[in-house]
């Protein structure tokens, strides 16, 4: 990892396959270790049923409310302040329950890769 500031207003946002709108924070060559997105849903939305093979993640809820998904625990209400631990090839989504956008940074170690996610919704189901 190298010293250094990464403006928080340097990476687009767009929207994913996954339903989700996301900006890249730090996916990059500067730090090898790790990755971290910020991610926002929209009211009344529901992320795609997806895993990431190889990939811990935190989801660190920043506003909204939501209930999270991860295949071995039970579906639970989160809101700001919250930390959710998925580790690496667990089925997981997240909906956002809430009248305002869901937003919350992902975190993943090793960094993201798109070849990791594994989308597990048919093509019907989106």
């Amino acid at each position: 990892m190298r010293s250094e500031i990464k403006q928080g207003d340097a990476s687009p946002e767009y929207l994913t396959d996954e339903r989700c709108h996301i900006i890249e924070v730090a996916n990059d060559s500067g730090d090898e270790q790790l990755s971290i997105a910020r991610a926002r849903v929209d009211a009344g939305v529901t992320t795609a049923w997806h895993r990431l093979n190889g990939i811990s993640e935190r989801y660190i809820i920043v506003s909204g409310k939501g209930l999270v998904e991860v295949e071995d625990i039970d579906p639970t209400r989160v809101e700001a302040g919250d930390v959710v631990r998925i580790p690496a090839g667990k089925a997981q989504r997240i909906a956002n329950t809430g009248d305002e956008q869901l937003i919350f940074y992902a975190v993943c170690v090793p960094p993201f890769s798109e070849q990791a996610y594994i989308n597990l919704e048919s093509s019907a189901d989106q």
